[in-house]
């Protein structure tokens, strides 16, 4: 998760999106192709539109069916304001559930080629968790995800998947494929 936006560079080999090493991308550049969801979301002080778009200037009606697709737009039509509702310092204002459906409403509006879950539904009670899988399922088609997760039901759906155990691979497979093995997975 740290090596594909370049926070450290590759000790040896190299890392490439569509045939291009990553180091003979500019920073901003390879950062403007990758989106990433962590397990703590960031949100800054400002209105629940302003989070989504994050100084991009898009138009309202992006920012609201991005909420719409990551199922954000529910929660975010019951608040007093809408999308102008102020996010307090520290998103104390917000759920945990509520600031990663607003994590994935930005992504989704917008649109990188490649993205990251790291460990991005960790935190989220059961109903929550049911918004995000649906949401997700857009999210994901047609894009690169490094998904790094815990639940089998973020995974699950994934065309591969690589069980890690002590930093070394310990199976490769389909849900299906692992399921059949009968092994850590």
């Amino acid at each position: 998760c740290s090596l594909i936006p370049r926070f450290y560079d590759v000790d040896d080999g190299q890392i490439s999106i569509d045939g291009i090493d990553i180091r003979a991308m500019t920073q901003r550049s390879l950062r403007r192709q990758i989106g990433i969801v962590q397990q703590d979301v960031f949100l800054f002080a400002g209105s629940i539109a302003d989070n989504i778009d994050l100084g991009s200037g898009f138009p309202r009606e992006r920012i609201v069916e991005a909420a719409k697709l990551s199922r954000a737009d529910d929660f975010i039509s019951q608040m007093p304001e809408g999308y102008d509702t102020q996010v307090t310092e520290g998103a104390g204002n917000l759920s945990a559930g509520q600031r990663q459906l607003i994590a994935f409403a930005r992504i989704i509006a917008h649109d990188p080629g490649v993205i990251i879950l790291d460990e991005a539904t960790a935190n989220v009670d059961t109903e929550t968790e049911s918004l995000l899988q649906e949401g997700l399922d857009h999210l994901l088609e047609n894009r690169t995800a490094l998904i790094i997760a815990h639940r089998l039901s973020t995974i699950r759906k994934a065309d591969r998947i690589l069980v890690l155990g002590h930093g070394k691979l310990i199976e490769d497979g389909s849900h299906g494929e692992l399921l059949e093995k009968n092994g850590v997975y």
